[in-house]
């Protein structure tokens, strides 16, 4: 019994470890030009049974099942973060990249796939359909932050958070080709339209029914909302899966809905979502890092023939998937070309390419490995290389306004009035001038401001500075015309 608890108690000492050390490097991340998610994959290598032989970790099993419930809340804090306005004019071209463009670049990896391993044509193109897709985990943690113009932030991360369901559609539709006999061609496609239109419509639904049960529901404490909140999106991916519609699909859309929606506590469902957010990114790619046997993975034949095929990604089928998806919409060339080298790959591909290892597919830990060495590489080369990629092309855009967030007054949502939160950066019109002369809606007052680390107490004549931090009491009939003013 004594031994049980030791254990136990050493475990938990080893993930606060593990989870300080984490937090610790998305602090330096930026600064070393590394993506967090990589640092996170080499953490869990590190601790695991081929490093420092901490943990010893090889159940495929749960580590799908982690990696699932992973990527549910990181799409959904992605989607809730994304606004409507940003990505409705490039829903188009975006929809396009995630299905023509990851069926492009899955046939091409595929062929050269064939080429490079003993393999048939139909693992060929299994292993290019499991690396086709952009990661929205990976996506999304990269651009954030970054200074990138809105339409082709806009364009990445809606294709990121909708291209999952034809790769997942690709990878499954190619593991049954080589598994079931006689499989008929009509059923995979209708079962590709049923997965992405009753996905849709789900995910609408669902986020409809969410907004409704949020904004009326009276609980007794504000930290319940994010709570709820996220059993939606859990509910909705589950539901939408088990009637084999695109739960992943469903789960984005959902949370579009959500996210663009008057919401009670939104402040605190995003502030909550974005650091659960982190969590599932953290505990995720630490799993996968210690599913990963480095001994195997970093081997003359791998790395090899995985530069061979990370080569063929990154330089020929991702542009060519570009430059063909988007030949009828209106981007520049520098635009496709951006648009080209920031197809992240990331958990998607890892996860899916546990496909084969539980189903124990021939040539399945072929597949992780190549797959795994892949979306390091493209982590390590795209990732890291973006904001560089977008300031030679000329596509950085001025520093972007912190939205302003609101601040809920009381737990029960009785007020008439909420404190919103707006940060002033370089590019505010409000910079220099003094409170008396900024025309803020009649049912709002500015009630204190943060400068320097410390609080200012704003009077009529106090002029706004650069950084400065204010807070502002409106009423929440005036909420969305301060909102529009302060962009």
């Amino acid at each position: 019994m004594f031994d049980v608890i030791n254990n136990t108690d050493q475990f938990i000492l080893l993930a606060a470890i593990v989870l300080t050390v984490s937090v610790l490097v998305t602090k330096f991340s930026n600064r070393l030009g590394v993506p967090s998610l990589i640092l996170f994959i080499l953490l869990g290598m590190l601790i695991g049974s081929d490093g420092l032989g901490f943990i010893y970790f090889d159940n495929a099993r749960i580590a799908h099942l982690i990696g699932m419930v992973a990527l549910v809340i990181i799409l959904f804090e992605g989607g809730i973060q994304t606004k409507w306005k940003t990505i409705r004019p490039v829903i188009g071209s975006s929809l396009t990249l995630a299905t023509l463009g990851v069926l492009i670049t899955s046939g091409l990896v595929g062929i050269v796939a064939k080429q490079v391993f003993d393999i048939s044509w139909l693992e060929a193109m299994l292993l290019g359909s499991i690396v086709g897709s952009t990661d929205a985990a990976a996506v999304f943690a990269v651009l954030k932050g970054k200074n990138i113009k809105d339409k082709l932030e806009s364009t990445l991360e809606a294709e990121s958070g909708t291209n999952d369901p034809m790769a997942v559609f690709l990878t499954i539709s190619f593991i049954q080709l080589l598994t079931i006999e006689n499989l008929s061609i009509a059923g995979l496609v209708f079962n590709f339209l049923w997965q992405m239109g009753i996905g849709a419509v789900l995910g609408y639904a669902f986020g409809q029914l969410a907004v409704a049960s949020i904004n009326r529901i009276n609980l007794d404490s504000s930290g319940l909302y994010p709570l709820i909140a996220l059993a939606f999106a859990l509910i909705t991916y589950s539901f939408s899966a088990i009637i084999g519609a695109s739960g992943l699909l469903a789960v984005y859309i959902a949370a579009l809905v959500i996210g663009n929606a008057e919401l009670t506590y939104r402040h605190s469902i995003l502030q909550f979502n974005e650091g659960f957010g982190w969590m599932a990114q953290i505990t995720m790619f630490i799993i996968l890092g210690l599913f990963v046997f480095p001994s195997t993975l970093f081997t003359t034949s791998i790395i090899w023939k995985g530069l061979v095929v990370s080569g063929v990604l990154i330089f020929i089928a991702r542009p060519v998937a570009v430059f063909l998806s988007l030949i009828f919409f209106r981007y520049q060339i520098k635009e496709k070309m951006f648009l080209s080298w920031a197809g992240l790959r990331g958990a998607v591909p890892i996860v899916l390419s546990l496909f084969p290892v539980l189903l124990n597919l021939d040539n399945s830990q072929l597949y992780f490995n190549v797959v795994f060495f892949v979306v390091i590489l493209s982590a390590l080369v795209q990732g890291s290389t973006i904001t560089v990629i977008a300031k030679y092309l000329g596509l950085l855009g001025p520093k972007k306004t912190k939205p302003a967030h609101s601040l809920e007054l009381v737990s029960l949502g009785k007020s008439n009035v909420e404190m919103l939160e707006y940060e002033v950066v370089e590019s505010s019109f409000v910079i220099g001038k003094q409170l008396v002369d900024i025309s803020f809606p009649q049912k709002a007052l500015v009630s204190a401001i943060i400068r320097d680390q410390k609080v200012v107490t704003p009077t009529g004549d106090t002029k706004i500075h650069k950084n400065d931090i204010l807070y502002i009491l409106v009423n929440k009939k005036a909420k969305n015309e301060l909102k529009d003013m302060l962009k």
